[in-house]
């Protein structure tokens, strides 16, 4: 029955989505940010027992990172709509997630698995502090130097994100994932003038 819980704590993953929006839309920043925070506890303890148990599934490897960026960019976005945060944060977000999408679809069928970095631990924790304090910050209408605290945050965590991004690209293309010889082709024009 232990097998299952990593899964079961994912799907619980999926079904707080809704609740954090809910949140969010209707004000109650505190309980968005508890459900918010059961939702990054939950994402810490699957991964723990699935490794600590070896209860490691095809299923999890789906689920748990889809989970993952679906609870962050669902979040950023009612914070958007919501006049919270400015679009150009979400905008930067998707711009990461969909590069790293186009970045699986390469490596499908390799039988290649990216585990996952320092640094793309910390711009996840840093994005998660970020949201947090954006939603502590409006619960609480904490003074507007608050303001600059938080949006340091998305800086480092942005900024952590394009490096983690850059750093696992390096990563595949050192390790041969990527072919060096198909980067130093180059496309030649036929410049024949037809009689």
């Amino acid at each position: 029955m232990l097998k299952y819980l990593p899964n079961t704590l994912t799907i619980i993953r999926f079904l707080l989505i809704p609740v954090i929006i809910f949140y969010i839309f209707t004000g109650n920043y505190i309980l968005a940010f508890t459900f918010f925070t059961i939702s990054a506890v939950t994402d810490i303890a699957d991964g723990f027992i699935a490794r600590k148990y070896n209860f490691v599934s095809n299923f999890g490897k789906l689920m748990d990172p889809l989970a993952d960026k679906l609870t962050q960019i669902a979040t950023l976005t009612s914070l958007v709509m919501t006049h919270i945060i400015p679009i150009w944060i979400l905008i930067v977000v998707l711009c990461k997630e969909f590069v790293m999408i186009m970045g699986a679809s390469f490596l499908y069928g390799k039988d290649v698995v990216v585990y996952s970095k320092w640094y793309g631990k910390l711009s996840t924790v840093l994005l998660y502090l970020a949201i947090v304090s954006s939603l502590l910050i409006k619960q609480f209408e904490l003074p507007s130097y608050f303001d600059k605290f938080d949006f340091g945050l998305y800086y480092l965590a942005l900024a952590s994100t394009i490096f983690s991004l850059v750093m696992y690209i390096k990563d595949l293309y050192n390790k041969g994932f990527i072919d060096k010889q198909d980067l130093k082709k180059e496309v030649t024009v036929d410049q024949a003038v037809k009689k």
